[in-house]
């Protein structure tokens, strides 16, 4: 329970009030009820306001990847410990975080598709682009195995067969940085993904989402490693092929330009972008394990790396 302030007044108390009255910080009871109920508010508000003027926060855009792994939950309090700084999370995919970010609502972004992100810093959105860490793909489906991939290493292989089989895949479909690997996969095997027919469900849906549809159709997809580990539904999905290097997945932070959106709060988010980078922050991430297996790497440290 908070305490109530106590309010020093001058010695001579105005009309109507008594020192006693004014000493224990609780409104007179001399004063007219409304003015008393008043006072109270005014007095119950007075340790709260400070604290609010003085709250700092940053917006971060980052991908549902991300969120959905649990790494937030535990990056962004170790942050906030250190720094005093909140980061208020807008988790979608990778396409539309450099779109909240060229429209300078965010402050800061942490993606992964480096093509995009090498664009958006080149058009002007964005500064200094770091790399921070990297995780990996894996191609999950049916226990069952229809397409007859199981123990694959090569994805593209992996993706024909799958075609092939007119077995079921489900696709992200929501211009996510996942989304982009998938078709820049497909492209690689020479199939037209969009052509499959109704083997080919694009879904519009993030990474958990696309997950448990995979597991009720008993579907193939393709996933980020981080998201499957914290992934509780998965029926009769199992990692099928993993270890391509074409699945390697690195994540990029970078600000958003001040220049174009002098709104934003460019000096907290520039703080964030240096404690992720620096060894305190890159300690923080490889400390994040689910099943006690770590899900990213800092980079450099990646084992495929």
């Amino acid at each position: 329970m908070i305490p109530r302030p106590r309010i020093a007044l001058a010695p001579r108390p105005a009309r109507g009030l008594s020192l006693a009255d004014t000493a224990t910080g609780d409104p007179p009871l001399s004063l007219p009820i409304s003015r008393r109920l008043a006072l109270a508010a005014l007095l119950a508000l007075a340790p709260v306001l400070p604290a609010a003027a003085q709250e700092r926060a940053i917006t971060l855009a980052s991908t549902t990847s991300t969120e959905q792994s649990g790494l937030f939950g535990h990056l962004l309090p170790i942050f906030q410990r250190e720094t005093g700084i909140a980061v208020r999370v807008v988790a979608v995919g990778t396409g539309q975080a450099l779109a909240i970010g060229a429209k300078g609502d965010a402050d800061a972004l942490l993606v992964h598709d480096r093509a995009g992100e090498d664009k958006f810093v080149t058009e002007g959105h964005g500064l200094d682009r770091r790399d921070v860490m990297a995780n990996d793909f894996v191609i999950v489906g049916p226990a069952a195995d229809p397409a007859g991939i199981k123990g694959g290493r090569d994805a593209t292989e992996a993706l024909a067969r799958i075609a092939k089989a007119k077995a079921p895949f489900a696709s992200r479909g929501d211009d996510s940085g996942t989304h982009r690997t998938e078709l820049r996969l497909w492209k690689k095997a020479g199939i037209e993904a969009r052509g499959l027919g109704a083997s080919y469900r694009e879904l519009g849906q993030g990474m958990g989402p696309t997950l448990n549809a995979a597991a009720a159709m008993d579907a193939y997809t393709l996933t980020d490693r981080a998201t499957w580990a914290n992934f509780k539904n998965r029926q009769n999905l199992a990692i099928l092929v993993q270890g391509d290097t074409s699945l390697f997945n690195p994540y990029g932070s970078i600000l958003v330009n001040p220049a174009k959106n002098p709104q934003i709060h460019a000096a907290d988010a520039r703080i964030w972008h240096e404690w992720l980078t620096s060894e305190r922050g890159r300690a923080a991430i490889a400390s994040f394990k689910v099943g006690g297996e770590q899900l990213f790497f800092p980079t450099g440290t990646m084992p495929t790396q």
